[in-house]
């Protein structure tokens, strides 16, 4: 007869192992293989990729795209979808730059884009969750207005001129520069709030079956208008690090910057068609994004291939995905 402490034991042996078979088939494995994986070869072809400065550079250059990436994960878990990203980022730096530049203390400037963002977020929220308008409407017009405007009222006109107390993305404290510490902090927290609180299982609930969600309990529409408003708040963040990284605001929109952040949440292993995935997985995929960016000018090849490359990884991991579906029997 097998002993209570022997069972025990095997049983922990067991759930152990499982979970390394987890995190090993995991989309967050796979994306931190293949980031390690790159960095050595492209350090054996040319060994500056693989220095300290570099490297460095590398993990900070998509940090803003990464913490806009948190929020755009969450409303595509829950079954939606923001292609207004970069143009709320655009308006938002340039507000700012502004609020900094007519006088107002640090912490107010670094405020109102936060703020904002989490108003618009509200603003989408309610016509998606309320009115019951597609998401994909709502951003697409709300992207065209904000683009358009944002060329009229500033014709394209630089900022400059700010104080040094204000560009917060350029502080380093003990060494580390603000913007990796926003997206390593904010995916770790993010990360354990959406695995472990009552709220971030609902927002997967949604996404996974709104329907199911509705006859458990779950007001849906009450999950969706947060989620938006959250988003919102990253975007703001994500504005705050993008306006302040350099001692100049350019007034127009991050070129193909909506492209970046979805990329990163779908190539992260958020499902695009909701349910699935994890704000780590898309932290991990925008330092792998700007990696490969970085990896072919140090190749001498064109970096435009990213371009393509980005949607190619959208493609295959949709069809994936789509796969996976299928093969659990789950509806698409």
């Amino acid at each position: 007869m097998t002993s209570m402490p022997a069972a025990a034991a095997r049983s922990t042996s067991n759930g152990v192992l499982m979970t390394l078979r987890k995190i090993v088939a995991s989309q967050e494995f796979a994306l931190f293989i293949s980031l390690i994986t790159l960095i050595v070869l492209v350090g054996s072809v040319n060994s500056n990729y693989v220095r300290p400065n570099n490297l460095l550079s590398v993990l900070q250059g998509n940090a803003f795209a990464a913490v806009a990436a948190i929020g755009m994960s969450m409303v595509i878990i829950s079954g939606n979808i923001d292609i207004s990203v970069g143009s709320v980022v655009g308006v938002l730096a340039v507000i700012c730059g502004n609020v900094s530049k007519a006088g107002a203390p640090d912490v107010l400037a670094w405020a109102v884009p936060i703020v904002l963002g989490a108003g618009v977020g509200a603003v989408i929220g309610f016509l998606v969750a309320y009115m019951r308008i597609p998401s994909i409407v709502v951003t697409l017009g709300l992207a065209s207005i904000l683009k358009g405007g944002l060329i009229l009222v500033t014709e394209g006109r630089e900022i400059s001129g700010f104080n040094e107390s204000f560009l917060i993305a350029q502080m380093r404290p003990l060494g580390i520069s603000v913007p990796i510490i926003a997206m390593i902090v904010l995916t770790i927290i993010v990360a354990f709030w959406m695995r472990y609180s009552t709220f971030g299982r609902s927002i997967y609930a949604v996404g996974g079956n709104p329907e199911a969600a509705r006859l458990s309990g779950i007001n849906d529409r009450r999950v969706i208008l947060i989620v938006f408003i959250l988003n919102g708040i990253f975007v703001g963040i994500a504005s705050l690090l993008f306006a302040t990284q350099l001692d100049i605001i350019r007034a127009t929109v991050p070129a193909n910057f909506e492209l970046l952040v979805i990329t990163s949440s779908v190539v992260g292993g958020v499902s695009i068609l909701g349910g699935v995935g994890t704000v780590i997985g898309s932290t991990l995929a925008a330092i792998l994004l700007n990696a490969i960016g970085s990896a072919l000018v140090f190749i001498n090849i064109s970096p435009y291939w990213l371009r393509a490359f980005q949607g190619l990884l959208i493609l295959v991991t949709v069809l994936i995905d789509l796969f996976r579906r299928r093969r659990q029997g789950i509806g698409v």
